[in-house]
Formats: C-alpha cells, structure tokens, sequence
C-alpha cells in the first residue's frame, strides 16, 4: 500500500488505503527525515478512515516560505506545498484530493501549522504533533536553519506563531506535546496561549506522556491524530454540502 515515487518533481512516499480514499493527509516528517512510509501505527489509522496519504521528501528544509536550494532553487517549500504538490494530489486523487489534512512531526509539526496558519482554506484540518514552534532558538547551532536565516531574528520573522492570521485559520487544529519534551514544549504552550487570547478554537494536550522526544511519543498519539484529522475532513465535506452554492 506505500510506494516511493517522485510526485510532483520531487521524491516522495505515497500511500492507498484498502478501500478508495475519502480524503488525503499531508504528512511533513521531521529533521530526521522519517516519514509514515511503513509506519504500523499510522499505517492502520490510514487505512482504518480510508485516507490517502502523501509524505514529500524535504530533507532538513524546515518547511518554511525561505527558499532552501537544495530542496528547490525556485519554490520555498511552502510554495511547492500549495501549489505543485496540491495540484499533484487533486490530479491523482479527483474526488478525494479536494479534501486535504495536513500534519507533522517535529521540524514537520510546524511545518504543518505554517501550511495551514498561511492557507487556511485550502488546508482547514491541521494535527501538529510536538511541533518545534519557535525554531529560532536552534539558530546557531550547527543545524540548517544556519544557511536559512543570517540570525535568530530573522528566523523568528518565519515562525508559525506569528503568521496566525485572527480572521483566517484552520476550522479544525490539534496541538500534541509529550510535557517531558523540553525541546518542544514551550513554543507549543505559547501557541496555544495566543490562540486561546485570541478567541481561535482548538484542541491540545499537553498532558499525557508517552516518553518525551521522538518517534514514541509520535506513534503512541496515531489513532488520535488520524482519528482527528478524518472527524475535521467529515466536516469539511459536510460544511461544503450544505453551503449555498
């Protein structure tokens, strides 16, 4: 059920359910470059909620609107995301390729808030799992986000946080963050705060542990993340049904 194919120009991880998809997720792996490519956990989620998905390969890009070259010379990898690679799933999937989830891991997990915090209407569900919300603080050490921004200020300028738009936001968004990630934990906590402030709905947990940092606490929220992102997709397409045309 998972190939690895080039898909938009670009090398990537696909994934058909059992039955035909009802709606697709964007996966966004983290700095690790792991994607759901044979991911039991996810895998079986997917397939249970009959959801497509895509996971693009943009190693160590930070999935920002900041062109990285050796991603692409042209297209940030945002760009690439709702242009190319939107217009690549509704050519392949016609019917369920207008329904689009996004989520993420990590480096991924606020990729998947920059996507949908910059497209709310084309990307309205949104689960970012232990997002690295406030990358600016890794400036400096050693990572990509080096060759990406001359200082932590202008790193700062591309942080999700501050491009919540308060009149156009994704409908459905989850926040999950293990309380022993130090890594990840505090930028999340202040998303959700200026969400709250801001009268934007959403859903967290910031609570329950499954081991800190990495792919444990990652696959032990599956269901719930998957779970989500079909309830919110279910809406979409219902919200879409009944509106005036």
């Amino acid at each position: 059920m998972w190939t690895s194919t080039t898909f938009a120009g670009k090398p990537c991880d696909l994934f058909e359910p059992t039955d035909p998809p009802v709606g697709v997720v964007l996966f966004l792996h983290g700095y690790d470059n792991v994607t759901l490519k044979d991911n039991v956990a996810y895998t079986s989620a997917l397939d249970r909620h009959r959801l497509a998905c895509v996971c693009p390969h943009g190693p160590r890009c930070w999935w920002t609107e900041t062109v990285f070259p050796p991603f692409d010379a042209v297209l940030s990898p945002i760009a690439f995301l709702r242009g190319p690679l939107r217009e690549a799933i509704s050519a392949q999937w016609p019917d369920a390729g207008k329904w689009i989830a996004v989520t993420g891991v990590e480096m991924g997990g606020q990729g998947a808030l920059q996507l949908s915090y910059r497209a709310a209407r084309d990307f309205p569900v949104v689960a970012a799992i232990s997002p690295k919300v406030d990358f600016n603080t890794w400036h400096g050490h050693g990572t990509t986000l080096d060759e990406l921004f001359p200082d932590c200020e202008a790193a700062r300028q591309q942080t999700a946080t501050l491009h919540l738009h308060p009149l156009n936001w994704p409908r459905h968004q989850l926040l999950l963050c293990d309380p022993a990630d130090a890594y990840c934990l505090d930028g999340v906590v202040t998303l959700a705060s200026k969400l709250t402030s801001t009268g934007i709905p959403f859903e967290d947990d910031f609570v329950t542990s499954h081991g800190g940092y990495g792919w444990k606490y990652a696959n032990a929220v599956a269901d719930r993340v998957i779970a989500f992102l079909a309830a919110g997709l279910q809406s979409e397409r219902a919200r879409l049904a009944t509106t005036p045309s």
